[in-house]
């Protein structure tokens, strides 16, 4: 199962026929709009597909200026990653060889926040989880 956050963007004057007509369609769920046009939904899929077929009929609403996908959750993308972690050894492996580790090339990867590039850190957690194998 997928979910992804939108936001919605429409013309002020507009605001209250695009909020019903999101209200009113089951394609999507409304969560709150701001008053310069600004309208948060979500929806879900079985697949990227299925959460792109509904975001057309969300573009496809009259006096929508733009649907963007801001978040996403993939429940089998989530359990992969957590079944690679969990099935990790507690300590790495280069750290359990210390002799022959050159710590120039030990890499920390605990601070989130000061991360600027998160897809190359996917594709590098990516690329670890395919390394254990």
């Amino acid at each position: 199962m997928n979910i992804s956050s939108i936001v919605v963007q429409c013309l002020p004057k507009y605001m209250d026929e695009v909020v019903e007509s999101l209200k009113n369609t089951p394609e999507c769920d409304y969560h709150m709009h701001d008053e310069k046009g600004r309208i948060i939904i979500t929806i879900e899929g079985e697949g990227v597909s299925q959460e792109l077929e509904k975001l057309r009929v969300v573009e496809a609403i009259p006096h929508v200026i733009a649907a963007d996908m801001q978040m996403a959750y993939s429940e089998d993308e989530l359990d992969e990653h957590m079944e690679v972690i969990n099935n990790r050894d507690v300590v790495p492996k280069i750290l359990q060889d210390t002799e022959s580790v050159d710590v120039d090339k030990v890499v920390y990867n605990g601070d989130m926040k000061k991360r600027e590039d998160m897809v190359a850190f996917a594709k590098e957690f990516d690329a670890a989880k395919d390394r254990e194998k």
